[in-house]
């Protein structure tokens, strides 16, 4: 097994380490990456794609495993392109990959957050307070929207739905007129409606709460992985190695249900994740 360093930067370099079980040992509590991870600006190029798979066949790199979000999905469609075995594992915490239920780094994130908005309602309580929680989720909202199902918010803001300023007021109102101590309103980075814009207006309306807001920025990135994390995580890695070994290329390895499946790049590189409107619904019924 060899380690690529810095991504497709270090597969263009031939920044390559052998890697022993004694060299993985003991990485499991870890969050991020031991190989460290970079976006690669030469790897547009068609000449650096080229370097890349030289280094990889004289370094003896008959297959290749990239863990990443879409653009390493995109990145290793193309070194398929030039006769490269490769397996795609999701790694994006904005669970914004079609192909797989969710990827790694979902529920850590999702648990991160949770674990912020648990304390910060603590203060709202307090102090009889609304709180606008932005998490990340610039095109996908699924991180904002599972948590404000699970947090009880008044209201989530995501990419893929728009939301008027108007609207968020009337929730909050709702929640104080309801006897509510605090409300939380949670925002994805990517909404349309930006929670400098929503703090303005809430203090500049009667709605019953002061309003505080609370960026948890890439806080959620971080942190020791949850025991699903890790469990998906070794089943997604098991399964690109057996799929490779039998003679597959050119797929993702994702979570269908229960079960661990591949799904060839070809049929989800450019298709969007649709939005969870289930999830949507229930933040507005359970709010009340």
């Amino acid at each position: 097994m060899i380690g690529i360093s810095n991504g497709f930067d270090g597969l263009i370099d031939g920044t390559f380490r052998a890697l022993g079980a004694r060299d993985v040992g003991g990485i499991l509590p870890h969050g991020g990456t031991i190989l460290q991870t970079r976006r690669s600006e030469r790897f547009f190029k068609p000449e650096h794609r080229q370097a890349a798979r030289h280094q990889a066949q004289t370094a003896g790199i008959d297959a290749l495993v990239v863990i990443g979000g879409e653009g390493s999905m995109r990145g290793a469609h193309a070194l398929a392109g030039l006769g490269m075995r490769v397996m795609v594992v999701p790694a994006s915490i904005d669970n914004d990959m079609v192909g797989t239920d969710v990827s790694i780094g979902v529920d850590t994130a999702l648990n991160t957050i949770v674990d912020a908005v648990d304390k910060l309602r603590d203060t709202a309580s307090s102090h009889t307070r609304c709180f606008l929680v932005e998490t990340m989720g610039r095109g996908c909202g699924y991180l904002a929207v599972v948590a404000g199902v699970v947090c009880g918010a008044e209201m989530v803001l995501v990419p893929e739905i728009e939301s008027s300023v108007s609207e968020v007021l009337d929730a909050i109102r709702d929640a104080h007129r309801r006897g509510k101590s605090n409300a939380i309103i949670i925002v994805a980075e990517g909404a349309g409606t930006r929670i400098g814009e929503l703090l303005k207006a809430i203090e500049e309306t009667d709605v019953g709460f002061h309003a505080r807001a609370s960026r948890l920025g890439h806080i959620q990135r971080g942190g020791s992985p949850t025991a699903f994390d890790r469990m998906l995580a070794a089943r997604l890695g098991r399964k690109a190695v057996d799929a490779l070994l039998a003679g597959e290329s050119d797929a993702l390895v994702g979570l269908s249900g229960r079960t661990i499946e591949t799904v060839p790049v070809r049929d989800i590189i450019d298709r969007q994740r649709e939005p969870s409107l289930e999830y949507f619904e229930m933040v507005k019924v359970l709010a009340r």
